[in-house]
């Protein structure tokens, strides 16, 4: 399947409907952008985010980001500083939905371009127990109520991330049409690796003993969903709830009913219960990776690394053929 043929013009027509007319107060010599030494200054939500800034901005752009290795994003808190550097910022990128915190301080923020990732993408409802309710979208406008329920983990999802990947390149490349061109060629550079991974992961998740995979939260809905697969998840896709007795002992039941052989857990969160289910249910466990984040333990030290890992524990947890 090639990603470029997936995405739709959703990318770039919400790129436009976004507010990006706060773009347009961007001055059009590349000179004058951003407060570090003439590159763009890029303030990003999170890894995920970093990683899109980092590979379509190049050398063009100086990138900080609001989630330190290692720290759990779904609970950060905004200090002061960084509430000055969204002040300052030549652009956020963020995810709508995901980190409260910092959808507050966006909406505060004086920044001159705001890029939210969920309004480049469609965002689904997961329950996690694999099912979604497609053709929910998040818009740049929609209220707390409005953006409910919806699953942001969109970036498990390399078709998903692509159509965001698009929609951030038009972004910058109208915040800094100097270097619109060096953008366009990293962005296509990006999608080449993201067309490969997903043609990865179909083809290794394509014939496998078992379609079911456990994980401790609801995190890879959008992974799912894309190759055919059904998420259990031990707790939704609030990584800090609690699972119910009733919870626990269905998913022992059903480990049986689909031969299910791993549970999954994950760097950033506690493997407490996912060891517990393990044992009660004479399973093993693994690590799924939402590349929330990168640290040490990561296996791998970017997105694409991570997530090559990620398919091959799935494989081996699926019992690939």
């Amino acid at each position: 399947m090639n990603v470029r043929r997936l995405i739709s013009g959703t990318a770039i027509a919400a790129a436009t409907a976004l507010g990006l007319g706060a773009l347009s107060a961007c001055s059009s010599d590349s000179s004058a952008a951003g407060n570090s030494g003439g590159k763009l200054d890029v303030v990003a939500s999170f890894y995920p985010m970093q990683y899109l800034a980092e590979q379509i901005g190049g050398g063009h752009v100086s990138v900080s980001t609001l989630t330190e290795p290692g720290q759990e994003p779904h609970d950060l808190e905004i200090s002061a500083k960084q509430t000055v550097d969204l002040q300052k910022a030549d652009a956020v990128l963020y995810l709508k939905g995901l980190q409260p915190a910092v959808d507050k301080a966006v909406s505060q923020s004086e920044a001159k371009t705001k890029i939210d990732a969920a309004a480049l993408t469609t965002l689904e409802k997961h329950d996690g127990t694999g099912h979604s309710h497609e053709g929910e979208e998040a818009h740049s406008g929609a209220s707390d109520e409005e953006s409910a329920g919806l699953d942001p983990h969109v970036w498990l999802d390399p078709v998903k991330y692509a159509e965001i990947a698009d929609g951030v390149s038009a972004a910058f490349q109208k915040a800094d049409p100097a270097n619109a061109a060096e953008y366009k060629k990293n962005t296509e550079t990006l999608t080449a690796k993201l067309t490969s991974l997903n043609t990865s992961f179909e083809t290794g998740l394509k014939n496998t003993a078992t379609k079911v995979f456990f994980t401790n939260h609801a995190a890879f809905g959008y992974l799912a969903e894309r190759y055919g697969l059904t998420q259990e998840a031990i707790t939704g896709v609030d990584p800090d709830s609690e699972p119910s007795a009733a919870r626990m002992k269905e998913l022992q039941q059903e480990a049986k009913a689909d031969g299910v052989t791993t549970v999954f857990y994950e760097t950033l969160v506690s493997d407490k219960t996912a060891k517990t289910l393990a044992e009660d249910a004479n399973l093993t466990t693994d690590v799924l990776d939402p590349l929330e984040g990168i640290t040490k333990k990561s296996r791998g030290t970017d997105y694409i690394a991570v997530m090559q890992a990620n398919l091959k524990a799935l494989r081996t947890a699926l019992g690939a053929k």
